[in-house]
């Protein structure tokens, strides 16, 4: 097996699954929503962050390039990020932390032995390992192994998933997983593929298919305000789950706190038309799933 490409190990998580977790998160994500707070999990291949606010421009960065790929001039730092090869030199020698690289390659083995540190942590809050992203399912053979030797290790494995992704790759890892973090976004097609560049077909059907196979399955609802928020799409929700195995549900309220990410990537941030939902509306959505004969938590 190679190795696995990833962007983010983060220790004691609480809002990926239950009890203490150890969250590993996969690069590269077929969609692209529109409100992702993690736009460098987007792509499948490294990627470069600079943050203007911390740069002093003292050209240090530059000096230490090798492919050529910076150049301080007439007061701005220019970067081509078509030839940078992603060394390192540059973050390792600027001293006010204004450039970070998103994505490593790690084999299997470092990836486990950063979750086996926690071991103690799981066994006392019933907590364990979550696979997330970008989306873990487009890595399933490396997911699979992962998830594998999780489960000889007796560490519960939880799977965050958008659900884009061929059922042959769900049936790869299915053995091996606890519990399925599941996402609906939109019901209406049309409107998902406008806002993730998919449409939701796949990920309803996939979702369907892992119920009818009697997966543990926990839903999670990203809400955003003017999106999906309104009565018909959650209507359509409830409608769709239910005779699922679904009985718990996560409503998830969308936030804006990534926004400098999208400039620090050097992209454009398209989130204008969305809006964090109130605090009065998702006690309102929180009530109707809870009518539904669901267990419902806002947060993870």
């Amino acid at each position: 097996m190679g190795k696995t490409t990833v962007f983010n190990i983060q220790k004691f998580s609480i809002h990926d699954g239950p009890g203490i977790r150890t969250t590993v998160f996969f690069k590269g994500c077929p969609l692209s929503c529109a409100w992702c707070h993690n736009p460098e999990s987007q792509s499948y291949q490294r990627e470069m962050l600079w943050d203007s606010g911390k740069c002093t421009l003292c050209g240090k960065c530059a000096a230490k390039c090798g492919s050529g790929a910076l150049e301080v001039s007439d007061g701005q730092l220019r970067y081509d990020r078509s030839i940078c090869d992603f060394c390192g030199s540059c973050t390792d020698f600027c001293v006010n932390g204004a450039r970070e690289i998103a994505g490593q390659e790690l084999t299997a083995s470092e990836i486990l032995r950063e979750i086996e540190k926690d071991r103690v942590f799981y066994e006392q809050s019933g907590g364990g390992v979550t696979f997330s992203g970008g989306e873990a399912m487009c890595q399933p053979d490396a997911l699979a192994e992962l998830a594998r030797s999780c489960r000889e290790r007796g560490i519960h494995v939880a799977v965050d998933t958008c659900g884009y992704a061929p059922f042959s790759s769900f049936e790869k890892v299915m053995e091996y997983t606890d519990l399925f973090l599941y996402d609906i976004k939109l019901m209406d097609s049309e409107l998902h593929q406008e806002y993730t560049g998919r449409d939701g077909l796949l990920i309803l059907d996939n979702l369907r298919r892992l119920s009818e196979m009697g997966a543990n399955i926990n839903l999670r609802l990203p809400i955003i305000g003017g999106i999906n928020d309104d009565e018909e799409n959650i209507g359509k929700i409830l409608e769709f789950i239910d005779g699922t195995v679904i009985r718990e549900v996560n409503l998830l309220p969308y936030h804006d706190i990534a926004r400098n990410k999208y400039s620090r990537l050097g992209r454009k941030y398209e989130g204008g038309e969305m809006s964090v939902p109130t605090e009065e509306r998702m006690n309102e959505l929180k009530a109707r799933f809870e009518k539904s004969g669901y267990k419902v938590k806002i947060g993870g």
